[in-house]
């Protein structure tokens, strides 16, 4: 069994940082996929960023576009999330997610959490105004 595990949220004033984490269980984490989506009450899970099965690609929401990156480290079975900039309204439940080679193409859906097969637990974000 797949199992992801996220990691490093917490309370921030806005304009500070914060990196999340997500380990990876498996016997094959550099053959997926990664995507960061984030929910908050009443609303659907929204797509954050993705980083293709190579790594050669990565895609974000124009909401976190120039503040956000998505990295990963294949021999840590991490995939992370550098938050810079926080805002507000970044306020979420972050969950990161885990795609059989899930590429990033302008034409692959992975922005649909539907994509995705595996999924953490969650982890808290809250941005301070």
């Amino acid at each position: 069994q797949v199992q992801l595990v996220e990691s490093g949220g917490g309370l921030v004033q806005a304009g500070g940082s914060l990196r999340l984490s997500c380990v990876v269980s498996g016997r094959t984490f550099s053959t997926y996929g990664m995507g960061w989506f984030r929910q908050t009450p009443g609303k659907d899970r929204d797509f954050v960023a993705a980083i293709s099965w190579n790594g050669l690609s990565t895609r974000y929401a124009d909401s976190v576009k120039g503040r956000f990156t998505i990295s990963r480290d294949n021999a840590k079975n991490t995939v992370y999330l550098q938050m810079n900039g926080l805002k507000p309204e970044d306020t979420a439940v972050y969950y990161c997610a885990a795609e059989q080679f899930l590429t990033t193409s302008s034409s692959s859906t992975y922005h649909d959490p539907n994509e995705y097969d595996y999924w953490g637990q969650g982890t808290q974000v809250t941005v301070s105004s």
